[in-house]
């Protein structure tokens, strides 16, 4: 008998993942953990939620595993220590990986993590504990993923890039070739990077200026129209 899973959080990514748990990947949910001091209701998507500090009298380890589905707060060090409690309270910590993913059979990955469609992740790629990557994102062949990593939405990963622990990069960031990371960079939105970066080094993309005509103006003048 497959055990129960009950997942950390009750914020907009916990909903995100109640729904690839539930719809796509077969687990059957129990309920929802949550620090008490950020218990604001007693249910949470028709499901019971539970303090996390005395979890072990309603769900023990013994019959439910656990997901922690909290964002990237603190550079993911907050899911990051929040796995190290769970682990130490003896739960196991399973990985929800849609398998509309079709990630190849030789992709390595640790706990904890999270794989949405259509994300593409290409053989011979390495996973560590914790890593999050949203749809549309591409990791590359002989890449290496360390633990607690985020890949926002269409990020960019080429192949054999190594990137280190606790690093963010933020919607439609590209890494080049052989590229390594260390440990805590913010890769911004449509920032490229295609040097080594030491430890916390950020990346920030220029945003776009706007014209100084309106959009209404801009028509008139424009093919846009005719398109």
């Amino acid at each position: 008998m497959s055990k129960g899973l009950v997942i950390f959080g009750t914020g907009k990514i916990a909903e995100v993942i109640y729904y690839y748990a539930t719809e796509e990947c077969g687990f059957k949910v129990a309920a929802f953990a949550i620090d008490e001091q950020y218990k604001k209701e007693n249910t949470f998507l028709g499901l019971p939620v539970v303090n996390f500090s005395d979890i072990e009298k309603y769900h023990p380890a013994g019959t439910f595993d656990m997901f922690v589905a909290v964002g990237y707060h603190d550079l993911n060090a907050l899911r990051e220590n929040k796995c190290k409690e769970t682990i130490a309270k003896g739960y196991k910590l399973v990985s929800i990986i849609s398998p509309n993913s079709k990630v190849p059979k030789n992709v390595t990955m640790g706990h904890n993590c999270f794989i949405m469609p259509p994300a593409i992740v290409h053989p011979c790629v390495k996973l560590g504990n914790n890593v999050f990557i949203w749809s549309g994102s591409i990791v590359g062949h002989h890449s290496i993923i360390k633990d607690n990593c985020w890949l926002t939405s269409g990020c960019n990963i080429s192949g054999n890039v190594t990137m280190g622990e606790n690093t963010f990069a933020a919607i439609n960031a590209t890494i080049g070739h052989s590229v390594t990371l260390g440990k805590e960079c913010f890769i911004g939105a449509n920032a490229l990077v295609i040097k080594n970066a030491e430890d916390g080094q950020v990346f920030i993309a220029e945003s776009a200026k706007p014209l100084k005509v309106n959009s209404k103006q801009f028509l008139r003048f424009s093919s846009f129209s005719t398109l």
